[in-house]
C-alpha cells in the first residue's frame, strides 16, 4: 500500500514539473525598452528611417543652402562685391604671379584693380576686380571686414582667346587667396595664376 502512494506522488509530481516548464516555454520574451525610444538599439544606433536630432540624410541639405569645396555653408543666388568705406579707395593695384607650367617659369604682373592685362606671349587675358584685405562672407555679400592684412583676396575673371574659363560659367568673380592659395584656385593645364600682395595708394 506505501509503494502505491510514494508511486503515485512521484507521477504526480513528474507531470507538475512538465507542466510548469511546458508554461514557461509558452510565454512570449519581452522586449526590453528604454524611456520613449521603444525597443533597446545597441549604443550609437539608430531605428531604421530615423535621424539623429538636426542630422540631415547623406546627400541632403537644408532648404537654400549647397556645400562649397571648402566644406563651408553657400547661401544660394546670386552674391555682390560690397566695398565697406574703411577699405574703399585705399588699395589701387595687385601682384600677381603667373606661371608657365610647360616652360616651368614664374612671372610677377602689377595690375591695377578693375582693369584688363593680357600676359605677353599667350592668349590670357586677366580682368582684375576688388581686392578685399580682409575677405569675408556676410551671406550673398562678398565684403571686407576691416583694412588689416587679415585674409587678403583678389576677385579676377581669366579668358583664354576671350572665352572666360574662371570662374566657372554663371559666377561672376573668381578669388585669388594669398594666405590660402589652394581655396578655389585658378585650374588650368598649361598656367597657374595666384596673388602675391595688394597695394595700397600712395
Amino acid at each position: 500500500m506505501k509503494k502505491k502512494i510514494l508511486v503515485i506522488t512521484l507521477c504526480l509530481a513528474i507531470a507538475f514539473s512538465l507542466a510548469a516548464c511546458k508554461k514557461k516555454e509558452e510565454q512570449p520574451p519581452v522586449p526590453q525598452t528604454g524611456p520613449m525610444t521603444g525597443p533597446m538599439m545597441p549604443p550609437g544606433q539608430m531605428p531604421p528611417g530615423q535621424m539623429p536630432p538636426g542630422q540631415m540624410p547623406p546627400g541632403q541639405m537644408p532648404p537654400g543652402q549647397q556645400m562649397g569645396k571648402t566644406g563651408m555653408m553657400m547661401p544660394k543666388g546670386k552674391s555682390q562685391v560690397v566695398i565697406p568705406g574703411s577699405v574703399k579707395g585705399k588699395w589701387n593695384a595687385a601682384k600677381i604671379i603667373f606661371e608657365d607650367k610647360v616652360s616651368k617659369t614664374k612671372q610677377e604682373y602689377t595690375i591695377k584693380l578693375n582693369s584688363d592685362f593680357k600676359i605677353p606671349n599667350s592668349n590670357i587675358k586677366i580682368h582684375v576686380g576688388e581686392f578685399l584685405p580682409d575677405f569675408k562672407m556676410d551671406g550673398l555679400n562678398l565684403t571686407s571686414g576691416s583694412n588689416e592684412l587679415r585674409n587678403p583676396a583678389l576677385g579676377i575673371r581669366v579668358f583664354d582667346n576671350d572665352k572666360q574659363i574662371f570662374p566657372a560659367p554663371g559666377k561672376q568673380w573668381g578669388w585669388l587667396f594669398s594666405k590660402v592659395p589652394s581655396i578655389h584656385p585658378f585650374e588650368h593645364p598649361k598656367y597657374g595664376i595666384t596673388l602675391k600682395e595688394g597695394l595700397k595708394k600712395g
